[in-house]
């Protein structure tokens, strides 16, 4: 039987999220959505929950000016001695149904295991990668940010881009902050790094990169590194001030099914952008 959840769930819920993931950012994240119970699909059983799905609706940029509302499913999870037994499948159709009946247009995940997600199609988003450019003069130092004084750079930014989200002043203060772990800016622009012993990888970009990614390069240079990836389309011409040499990649990570419209306008669109803290 499935049902939505209830708030007497909440341990169960949690029990099998941590049975099933390593995450610890499931639960703020989850617990920062009022509607979450009417949006969660369980599977009860003998000693608590045997599976569960969540999805959340989200307000998508369709890259020509208007916003989308997309169900964001997450959380998909059934405890180990009872999979092999149609679980998920009732509960992403379920979910499904429901997030039409939401007004959701289609839905959108990120996954490592896409076989499980029969009626969503994979898409990709471009990477690039490669040694670091030496910059000349940086014209901006760097220091750290505070999530929230970065949304009107984040806004003008992502205004026209394809499958960016809208955010809000709570996605700013409490999703933002639970994804990244540092954020750096300009007077002009920022990013979202993390620093890898090797490599720095850049989450999340906005402003005037042709500023900020020289500084970055230099940041990462002076630390010993030597390498960097990011979330860049591999024409974008900011991408000489950080690579000196380009290899072109691919997050596959990304899928998504249709509900009341059809997906591919927006998700296979040039320019089309993703950023990690609006995942769900």
């Amino acid at each position: 039987m499935i049902r939505t959840a209830r708030p007497g769930d909440r341990d169960a819920l949690y029990a099998l999220w941590a049975t099933c993931f390593d995450a610890r950012h499931l639960v703020p994240l989850y617990e920062s959505d009022p509607g979450r119970h009417g949006r969660t699909f369980v599977v009860p059983g003998p000693g608590g929950l045997l599976a569960g799905v969540y999805y959340l609706p989200r307000p998508i940029r369709d890259g020509r000016g208007g916003v989308l509302r997309v169900g964001g499913l997450a959380n998909v999870a059934t405890r180990p001695d009872a999979r092999g037994q149609g679980h998920v499948r009732r509960l992403l159709a379920a979910a499904a149904a429901a997030m039409a009946a939401d007004g959701c247009a289609w839905s959108l995940l990120f996954t490592g295991t896409p076989a499980v997600y029969s009626g969503w199609r994979s898409f990709e988003l471009p990477l690039v990668s490669g040694p670091l450019a030496v910059p000349g003069r940086v014209r901006a130092p760097l220091r750290a940010a505070v999530p929230e004084e970065l949304a009107a750079l984040h806004e003008a930014h992502n205004r026209r881009r394809p499958l960016t989200t809208v955010r809000d002043p709570a996605h700013w203060r409490v999703r933002v902050p639970v994804w990244y772990g540092e954020l750096l800016r300009t007077d002009d622009a920022y990013a979202a790094v993390r620093w890898h012993a090797d490599e720095l990888e850049i989450l999340e970009v906005a402003g005037d990169l042709e500023t900020l990614l020289p500084a970055l390069a230099g940041a990462a240079l002076r630390r010993g590194i030597r390498r960097a990836r990011a979330r860049l389309a591999w024409d974008d011409p900011a991408v000489p001030y950080l690579l000196a040499s380009v290899r072109r990649g691919s997050d596959r990570t990304g899928m998504a099914r249709a509900l009341l419209a059809d997906p591919d306008p927006v998700v296979r669109a040039p320019g089309a952008a993703h950023w990690p803290a609006d995942y769900f």
